[in-house]
């Protein structure tokens, strides 16, 4: 069974989203065509990390690699873009529409073993993968235990 970690403060800026996004709909009349009108999204992202890097990586089907931004300042890597709706067919012929369409945004704090120099993005089949590898100097080592004799030795 996986440890996971408990972020109160992330699950009460997702609390924070949902009721802005509800009471936006409310009062936009984004409500009342709630079943064809496009609505905010963020991609799902899966975050995990190695012994010699962090890695991220976001489900964005559908999305070209020019309308993906990724950029790293001040520890925080920002992953920016947009899922542009296709005009080849009127909104008003579609019976069901719920696929999310629209510019997302998605912000994430690194911790400072990352060497920012080095990251690197990939995107394949709808998955795009970045890899931001540890500083070299802050990677664990392990430390040999010397016995009493062997440090007389040297």
């Amino acid at each position: 069974m996986a440890i996971i970690r408990w972020a109160p403060v992330r699950d009460m800026v997702t609390l924070r989203e949902k009721m802005n996004r509800m009471f936006e709909d409310a009062f936009t009349g984004k409500g009342e065509d709630k079943d064809l009108a496009p609505s905010s999204w963020a991609p799902a992202v899966d975050i995990y990390e190695t012994e010699n890097e962090i890695v991220m990586t976001a489900e964005i089907p559908g999305i070209d690699e020019k309308d993906i931004e990724i950029k790293i300042e001040d520890n925080t890597l920002t992953l920016r873009g947009e899922r542009k709706f296709s005009k080849e067919t009127k909104e008003e012929n579609y019976h069901r529409l719920e696929r999310s369409y629209g510019a997302f945004y998605r912000a994430f704090t690194l911790p400072n073993s990352v060497d920012a120099d080095n990251i690197h993005a990939e995107h394949e089949n709808g998955i795009l993968r970045v890899t931001m590898p540890k500083k070299q100097e802050l990677k664990p080592r392990t430390v040999k235990i010397l016995k009493t004799s062997e440090k007389a030795k040297k």
